[in-house]
């Protein structure tokens, strides 16, 4: 294989390459239909000529028929006003005529043929183009909606899907560590809250506290100590009722606490 020959194949073989990937399907198509249609003007324009080639073709024939009858009528004219020779030369025109009719509805005949099968080529053309029609609409979607699959499968291919995956796993680590301290802060901030409304809790207990000792000693003076060489003071009895009392009510506050 000659070097020429192999740089040919390849600069086909690129140029088709080339062509294959600048081909557009939705444009492609839209021109195939635009080429149908001119065809089928074209083949219109053509059956067109055909038919009217057709028509002038019978008016001649039927004009030389016309005139072959005239120049026979001339020819019986002649005949019986006993003009032999001009109703031989009427019969010679007529003959002319006559051959000349003849020829054309044999051209008509064939005419008529080739009109035929144009018309049944338009016909068939015409059907393509309408079928054509109707499928370029689903083909361009169907076109439309592989381009766009292939786009994505590329753009799904593209993407690093374990350095995505890491990244995304990290920040999700990440988000459970700040709620899991968020709620740590949260049950720190309540068991302080707890802690001062123990201590105000506290307080409450300590005046119930000093209120029990204030009814415990019935409100007197406290009792002082004697002065040396001084009398001792007289102690009332405490009576065993009084304090049962108080420790019942003791008793029922604790309970409430």
């Amino acid at each position: 294989m000659g070097f020429f020959d192999r740089l040919s194949r390849l600069l086909r073989a690129n140029l088709n390459d080339l062509v294959s990937k600048a081909e557009d399907p939705a444009k492609i198509l839209d021109q195939s239909v635009a080429d149908m249609q001119a065809d089928l003007v074209k083949l219109r324009q053509a059956v067109a000529t055909a038919i009217a080639s057709q028509k002038r073709l019978q008016n001649q024939a039927e004009q030389a028929e016309a005139q072959a009858r005239t120049w026979y009528e001339r020819a019986e004219l002649a005949l019986k006003e006993g003009k032999e020779d001009l109703a031989r030369e009427a019969l010679s025109r007529r003959k002319t005529y006559t051959d000349t009719a003849t020829a054309l509805n044999a051209q008509l005949s064939g005419q008529a043929g080739q009109v035929d099968t144009l018309k049944r080529s338009l016909t068939a053309l015409e059907g393509k183009i309408a079928e054509a029609k109707t499928k370029k609409d689903m083909l361009k979607a169907r076109a439309q909606a592989a381009q766009a699959q292939e786009q994505l499968q590329n753009a799904v291919g593209s993407l690093n899907t374990n350095s995505s995956m890491a990244a995304f796993d990290q920040m999700e680590e990440k988000v459970l560590n700040m709620e899991a301290r968020s709620q740590a802060a949260a049950e720190l901030a309540g068991a302080d809250l707890e802690s001062q409304f123990a201590a105000l809790e506290g307080s409450d207990v300590d005046d119930e506290l000093a209120a029990l000792k204030t009814r415990l000693e019935g409100g007197k003076t406290p009792i002082s100590l004697p002065m040396e060489g001084g009398p001792a003071p007289q102690l009332e009895p405490v009576k065993v009722a009084e304090v049962n009392a108080e420790l019942e009510e003791l008793r029922q506050s604790i309970d409430k606490l």
